[in-house]
């Protein structure tokens, strides 16, 4: 990724995501994260196939139990990291050196500790969190097996998510896409040698999936670290820097208060899905099969949109930091015509394309398929205003308003798609299902851009911070708030945590005009 460097900070790479132009920039940040998602599902496809064919239908039983487990971890560590990440983003965005080095280290102990902390309780718990899962008998010992392995793993997968969203905070989305096809290629080469055991390797069963995953993952953390620390990245704690480590608890609770939004809103959407599934599994397998078929192809159909969230927020936060806001109009005004146009297009070629694309999940006879193709001509138009929504509600999240995205899931999931599906259920069958789905996504985008419209969102910050003086300015941005106003409901003062936080050494510590 080109672009002029970022003065004041060390070893950064990618562009400045404070200047230059949108569209380009947008494009050229959201196709590495675009690569990384794709490869994880890969990854996910190619895991379950060596499973399911080398060991059998209980181990896939088992994986299928236990990832249910590894996803809410995952989801529930993910709204912290991105608070991470908009708070890097947003001390980048501010050229502030001192600032940003203090919530890296803030945030590199919160997360060994949390990391620590789930790894050790999973580990205890894992058979009496099978059994509240009501795992089948059979898969029981598998599934017991594969946990524990991955529990094992959640401190390096924590922190290597941790590190990858700084990354992005920093306006850097290439490097984490390069480690993630590392991750990726490891965790797919190691998995047959440990499950069957070529050569060198012990063959350890199911438990030998889950542990390609755990070295995948502390391998390349390694390396990244490695890489990171050769480039002088400030991601990166030296031992001189060590103080730097010491919780800074303000910075902690903002982490908290913003974070676990996030991260309840991936639980509300995971919780809703699982309430869909089970009205459609009353239909019978057909039906089932059908849906999962069509689900695959959801997926893929979300993931450039889900792309350009991540791009949008990171770009948001960089500029809300440099107190331009102007231009966060602007991210937000394109992003969602990016949102249209790329996720329009998938859902134009699958609606050209079915029945044959479905082929790649169901047999041509299969009396499933039919099923598919219907299914797919009533709800999947609804991800291009879904889509709309993920654009809008990263941007106002950038900022530091984690709540009303949260509140407009809740409401168009819980409030309108779940209670549409079941109220006209008794009248119109199966097709309740279908149809609630584009009036849920098409409700989250009028909540999500009437809050962008008009909401308060402008005036929220995720850091008390005030642009430095070699920030580039339009002119056009809103001023920044007093040093001495409370911003963030976390309350984190700029000069508070400066006095606290020793400078980089050899490097003058970054001013900015008072207010």
């Amino acid at each position: 990724m080109g672009g002029p460097p970022m003065g004041g900070f060390p070893g950064r790479k990618g562009p400045d995501l404070t200047i230059g132009p949108i569209g380009s920039t947008l494009i050229t940040f959201a196709l590495p994260v675009l690569g990384s998602n794709i490869l994880q599902s890969l990854n996910g496809s190619a895991n379950a196939i060596w499973v399911s064919h080398v060991l059998g239908e209980a181990a896939l039983t088992a994986t299928s139990n236990s990832n249910q487990i590894f996803f809410l971890m995952l989801g529930a560590v993910f709204g912290v990291s991105m608070a991470a990440n908009i708070m890097i983003g947003q001390a980048v965005g501010a050229r502030d050196e001192a600032l940003a080095r203090r919530v890296v280290g803030t945030c590199t102990t919160f997360f060994i500790v949390l990391s620590l902390l789930v790894g050790i309780a999973g580990g205890l718990l894992t058979p009496h969190i099978l059994d509240a899962m009501r795992t089948p008998p059979a898969a029981r010992a598998d599934a017991i097996a594969y946990l524990r392995v991955i529990f094992a793993a959640m401190p390096f997968m924590y922190f290597f998510s941790f590190m990858m969203m700084s990354q992005r905070g920093t306006g850097d989305s290439r490097t984490p896409f390069y480690f993630s096809l590392l991750a990726v290629g490891l965790d797919v080469v190691l998995n047959p040698m440990l499950i069957i055991g070529i050569g060198p390797f012990p063959k350890m069963g199911i438990a030998g999936s889950a542990t390609s995953t755990l070295i995948a993952q502390t391998l390349t953390l390694a390396v990244m670290l490695v890489h990171l620390y050769r480039r002088n990245s400030i991601l990166v704690i030296r031992p001189r820097e060590w103080r730097l480590l010491i919780p800074d608890f303000t910075i902690i609770r903002s982490l908290v208060t913003k974070g676990l939004p996030m991260g309840f809103q991936m639980m509300v959407i995971s919780l809703a899905a699982v309430t869909m599934m089970s009205f459609v599994n009353r239909y019978g397998v057909h039906t089932s099969a059908a849906y999962g078929a069509a689900a695959q192809l959801w997926t893929y159909i979300q993931m450039p949109a889900m792309a350009l969230g991540a791009a949008v927020s990171s770009m948001a936060a960089q500029n809300v930091g440099a107190g331009k806001m102007d231009r966060v109009e602007r991210v937000a005004r394109i992003g969602a015509l990016y949102a249209i146009l790329f996720t329009g297009v998938p859902v134009l070629t699958i609606y050209l394309a079915d029945p044959w694309v479905l082929r790649a999940f169901l047999p041509g006879a299969s009396p499933s398929l039919p099923i598919a193709v219907h299914i797919n001509s009533i709800v999947i138009w609804g991800f291009v205003p879904f889509g709309v929504a993920f654009i809008f509600s990263g941007i106002v999240r950038a900022t530091g308003a984690v709540w009303p995205p949260l509140l407009a899931m809740i409401i168009s999931l819980w409030g309108v798609r779940i209670p549409m599906a079941r109220l006209l259920e008794p009248h119109i069958g199966a097709d309740a299902i279908w149809y609630a789905f584009p009036v849920g996504s098409s409700m989250t985008c009028l909540l999500a851009g009437g809050y962008f419209l008009w909401g308060g969102w402008r005036t929220a910050r995720m850091l008390d911070v005030t642009p430095s003086a070699d920030a580039p300015d339009t002119g056009l941005g809103q001023p920044m708030m007093d040093e001495s106003e409370a911003i963030t409901d976390a309350g984190i003062h700029r000069q508070d945590l400066r006095n606290r936080s020793p400078s980089p050494p050899n490097r003058p510590e970054s001013k900015a005009p008072a207010g």
